[in-house]
């Protein structure tokens, strides 16, 4: 019998390790050594994904600090993991903006349930990165960039082979950096046949938000095709 969706994600987590030779003075986010944060992740994937159904992908840049940088769960703050998800947890309640444009996305498409059942979230690089406590994106210094290039492929391929996908299309956060680097690196190792750009939730919530229901509109546009459940 094939493992759930739940349970192949979850072993990707539980053997993802922090990559070698990061740079110096680059420190990394990784919350899945925490036990509490893994029976979160258990909670949250073994009640939205508890099925072989294939998903099609949503790939944002890496976690922050204050989303999955804590949590574990892509763009998912305490905040909202406990309000809108319902799992409960002691983590200080600090709002990171990405979340809450994502789960007023997910709320535009039908709420979680319909959500989950249709589309995963992971990033280029399935952990995050820190310098002087604040976020920094793979792409911000040359050299983390090139650091992380097997790194960043070998976890994709093992997301892809192993979790039930959509590989006609994914989503990609991001328009500018992020899209450019995984659009070029698609077309070299072709995880997928077509990747669509989508704005990324921080740039939204940061620069643009009195669009932000445009935005959201862009959002449903795009990804209403995808949904099968």
């Amino acid at each position: 019998m094939k493992s759930s969706f739940a349970s192949s994600v979850l072993d990707f987590y539980s053997h993802l390790k922090i990559p070698d030779d990061l740079p110096t003075g680059v420190g990394s986010l990784y919350p899945f050594s925490d036990k509490t944060v893994w029976e979160l992740n258990k909670t949250f994937y073994e009640r939205f994904y508890s099925d072989r159904n294939p998903r099609s992908y949503l790939i944002g840049i890496n976690p922050g600090r204050l989303g999955a940088g804590v949590t574990g769960i892509p763009f998912t703050d305490p905040v909202r993991l406990e309000s809108v998800l319902k799992i409960k947890n002691d983590f200080p309640k600090k709002a990171e903006l990405s979340s809450k444009f994502i789960f007023d996305v997910i709320e535009s498409l039908g709420g979680s349930d319909t959500f989950f059942a249709n589309f995963y979230i992971t990033s280029v690089s399935p952990i995050g990165y820190i310098k002087e406590g604040r976020n920094l994106n793979y792409y911000d210094q040359k050299d983390l960039e090139k650091a992380l290039q097997d790194y960043i492929i070998d976890n994709l391929w093992k997301q892809i082979k192993t979790l039930p996908s959509n590989q006609e299309t994914a989503f990609c956060l991001g328009m500018g950096k992020n899209f450019k680097y995984l659009n070029k690196l698609n077309e070299k190792e072709g995880f997928f046949k077509e990747i669509i750009p989508l704005p990324h939730p921080r740039w939204v919530m940061q620069y643009r938000l009195k669009r932000k229901e445009e935005f959201i509109l862009e959002y449903q546009k795009k990804l209403m095709t995808e949904i099968k459940y």
